[in-house]
């Protein structure tokens, strides 16, 4: 008899470090709400409050309600940092260069890195929007380990094929590609169409 394998739980983890991007982060959680059924874990480093406050002005109490649960960083005993705590996978958005390297190194210093340590060991997809420009050799090299590790490497560059209109509309199109990488529901970002008519070689 022949065993099925279970189908992946409907659980993301999502933190926010101490990048420029935090819209990324926050966005993310919004299109998780209107996905719908996806029990969101929300993580969030004190450089990620900063910019949260900084670059969106908002307050804990308008950003806790995006996510079902929240943790706390240094809370290491939480859910989350056990791999029997099934997840569909984590996204760093964004992800700083200290959080990559960290991340890079197993170093576990924190429930974000613990988080995404346990991503990695249990073969569940990670996902890091890394922020910097440009990259030095160490960037590249942390780069470079995570991806040997199974991790995604996202810079969320800006796609202009689209015709976006709005910074909105840039950020909205990285998240949608973000979360479908997690096969969470249809698609949420748009399929390319091709390009009409011919190009001369």
């Amino acid at each position: 008899m022949s065993l099925s394998r279970a189908a992946a739980p409907r659980r993301l983890v999502v933190a926010i470090t101490g990048a420029t991007g935090a819209l990324y982060g926050i966005r993310l959680l919004q299109m998780l709400r209107r996905v719908g059924g996806v029990e969101s874990h929300l993580l969030i480093s004190s450089a990620g409050w900063l910019n949260i406050q900084h670059e969106l002005q908002l307050t804990k109490d308008e950003v806790h309600p995006l996510a079902d649960v929240v943790h706390s960083v240094r809370d290491i005993g939480a859910s989350i940092a056990s791999g029997s705590f099934a997840t569909a996978g984590m996204v760093i958005a964004p992800c700083s260069m200290k959080t990559l390297a960290s991340v890079a190194h197993g170093l576990s210093d924190n429930l974000i890195t613990r988080a995404a340590d346990v991503t990695l060991k249990e073969r569940r997809r990670l996902v890091l929007l890394v922020r910097e420009t440009p990259f030095n050799l160490a960037h590249l090299r942390n780069m470079t380990a995570v991806t040997e590790m199974g991790g995604v490497i996202f810079p969320p560059l800006p796609a202009f094929y689209q015709r976006p209109a709005s910074i909105e509309e840039m950020v909205d199109h990285s998240v949608a590609h973000v979360l479908d990488l997690f096969s969470l529901g249809e698609p949420l970002s748009p399929a390319w169409p091709g390009l009409r008519g011919s190009v001369d070689e």
